[in-house]
């Protein structure tokens, strides 16, 4: 699977694990350079709090387009250390 936006990858992996329709990108597959740290956060009743990034590439900006769950609940287990995207972000196989 391949996250693009802007003209550029933002991730590419092979092992993505898909929850409700989403790919969640093992971190280390996502390019940091595209990731701002952002303090939005959002609940979710079986996963918990997530977090966000925004995205930055060239001088463009894509607020709280990625989307983590530092300490999910354990339902939600196997997204632990995993990134997923929407916001305009393309994911394709």
């Amino acid at each position: 699977m391949k996250a693009s936006w802007n003209g550029k990858v933002i991730a590419e992996s092979q092992d993505t694990v898909v929850v409700e329709g989403n790919h969640y990108f093992p971190l280390e597959s996502v390019n940091a350079a595209f990731l701002e740290p952002s303090s939005h956060t959002s609940v979710c009743g079986w996963k918990g709090t997530a977090n966000y990034y925004s995205l930055k590439v060239d001088d463009e900006r894509n607020v709280n387009a990625a989307w983590y769950y530092a300490e999910p609940k354990d339902a939600a287990s196997r997204i632990k250390g995993r990134v997923a995207f929407w916001k305009g972000v393309s994911v394709v196989s």
